[in-house]
C-alpha cells in the first residue's frame, strides 16, 4: 500500500514522502490516526495544495513541544513508595506514577511519552528518565524514588 505522509513518522519518513507500507499498518494505524492518506492522484494533488498549511501546522506543533521540553529539562520529581529495609520497593514506580507526579507540579505529560528503558523502577534512588514530547523534542528529568515505611 502506498501512502502520503501528512506528518513525520519515526522510522518511516517526513511530511510529504510517499512510502510503501504493509496494508495492516496503513489501514489500522496511519490512516485512522490522520498521519497518512492513500497515494491516489487526487490525494497527491490535494496534498500539494495544502502542503504549506501542513508544514506550518507541524512547525507550530514542534515549537510547542520544544518549549515544553525546555521547561521540563533538568526537573527533579520525587515519588514516595513503601519500601523494605534493603531499599527494594513493595511494587514499583511506573510511567503512570511519574505522569501523575509531573501533573502535580503543573506539567501535562502523557504516560506514553515517558521513556523508561530499564522498565519500572523497583529500588530507592535517583533515575534519569527521558520524556519524548515530539520526535525531535525530548527532555531529560530525574526521578527520585524515596522509601516510606
Amino acid at each position: 500500500m502506498q501512502l502520503i505522509l501528512l506528518e513525520k513518522v519515526v522510522n518511516l519518513g517526513q511530511l510529504g514522502d510517499i512510502v510503501k507500507v504493509k496494508d495492516g499498518y496503513g489501514r489500522n494505524f496511519l490512516i485512522p490516526q490522520g498521519k497518512a492518506k492513500r497515494a491516489t492522484e487526487q490525494n497527491k494533488a490535494e496534498f500539494e495544495a495544502r502542503r504549506a498549511e501542513l508544514e506550518k501546522q507541524q512547525a507550530a506543533i514542534l515549537a510547542d513541544a520544544q518549549a515544553r521540553a525546555e521547561k521540563l529539562e533538568g526537573l527533579m520529581v520525587q515519588i514516595s513508595q513503601k519500601a523494605g529495609v534493603d531499599g527494594r520497593l513493595f511494587g514499583s514506580v511506573t510511567n503512570t506514577d511519574i505522569a501523575e507526579a509531573l501533573k502535580a507540579q503543573g506539567f501535562e505529560v502523557a504516560k506514553a511519552d515517558i521513556r523508561m528503558p530499564e522498565g519500572h523502577l523497583k529500588q530507592i534512588g535517583d533515575y534519569p528518565i527521558t520524556i519524548a514530547l515530539h520526535h525531535d523534542a525530548t527532555a531529560k528529568i530525574t526521578v527520585s524514588v524515596l522509601g516510606a515505611s
